[in-house]
């Protein structure tokens, strides 16, 4: 759900359905997913008409009818029984025209009617992963409805960071899309991303991340030529690392910008909708986004002549 050039919303709304399903399910009937599955669907239509970059839907239709009210609840999982899920349950597992190796359910339309969940999803919902995966896809969600609903050419689409309110937004019209928390998680594979501690990205817990600029903000409105509250200068971390008494104002050890370019580079590959941000922030191609990072690191150590930082469990293992 976190990959791949998305041209409708089916697989967000598929995987929270799953999501919901749970791990102890076992054989989930088209009729049993149906209603999870549509009325994501149809919440997202009520704010974002448009969900794919076809002209036209029956399922798309039959949610809007239910958004009406001229469409009832039995109504609403007969349609998506037999319209919903034409191209979805093929396409979940697909990634760079490719099937990715593990499947999180077997296609059993055709003997018994729906799917069998497999205990690689399980798994992850055993591991704890299921309540920021379902946020990471709404708000992978978001940022695609917003890229469709602009309707601008890939390289046109900007998204700036608010510090103060820890939101994306596309600064032409001040659109909130997603929390960054959220949005750049799946990227960090839930781990902070200076010492790898596990992290959350709900309010309120424990391990709950926050969001930092690996490149100080103090460094001032551009750091590297590129602007230092943009999307490629954002990191999440866990709270220890980021009030770090030894890291204040100090610049980045060079492992985090090496870090750093990894991970930017991985959202570009995965076709992120925020990958034309990071793009017309860093450069159009590896070379010219490596040779921005290497001048943000040159402007923060001329101007803070200091060592450069390293977290706290670098520093003494046993913190």
């Amino acid at each position: 759900m976190l990959f791949g050039q998305n041209v409708a919303s089916y697989k967000f709304a598929l995987a929270g359905a799953l999501l919901e399903v749970g791990a102890d399910a076992e054989l989930v009937t088209l009729d049993v997913l149906a209603l999870p599955f549509a009325t994501r669907v149809a919440e997202h239509l009520r704010t974002h008409d448009k969900q794919g970059t076809f002209q036209k839907s029956q399922f798309l239709d039959a949610c809007r009818a239910f958004n009406s009210g001229e469409l009832d609840t039995e109504g609403l999982r007969a349609k998506t029984a037999r319209l919903g899920f034409q191209n979805v349950i093929d396409a979940f597992h697909i990634v760079d025209q490719s099937e990715v190796p593990q499947r999180f359910f077997i296609d059993e339309r055709k003997t018994n009617k729906g799917v069998r969940i497999t205990d690689h999803l399980r798994e992850l919902l055993d591991d704890g992963h299921g309540p920021n995966l379902r946020d990471e896809a709404e708000a992978r969600w978001r940022l695609v409805e917003t890229a469709w609903e602009l309707n601008l050419p890939r390289h046109l689409l900007t998204v700036e960071f608010e510090p103060e309110t820890a939101t994306l937004l596309v600064p032409r019209r001040r659109t909130t899309i997603t929390g960054a928390r959220p949005a750049l998680n799946g990227y960090q594979k839930g781990h902070c991303f200076y010492c790898f501690t596990a992290i959350e990205i709900a309010s309120g817990a424990a391990t709950t991340c926050q969001v930092d600029h690996l490149f100080p903000w103090s460094a001032g409105p551009l750091v590297g030529g590129a602007p230092v509250d943009g999307v490629w200068n954002l990191v999440l971390a866990c709270a220890r690392c980021n009030s770090w008494h030894e890291k204040s104002d100090r610049p980045p050890h060079q492992r985090y910008v090496e870090r750093l370019n990894i991970r930017n580079e991985y959202l570009i590959s995965s076709y992120h909708p925020l990958r034309p941000t990071l793009m017309a922030q860093t450069g159009d191609s590896p070379s010219e986004r490596s040779a921005t990072l290497k001048r943000a690191l040159d402007d923060v150590s001329v101007r803070g002549a200091r060592a450069p930082w390293v977290a706290p469990e670098e520093l003494h293992p046993a913190f």
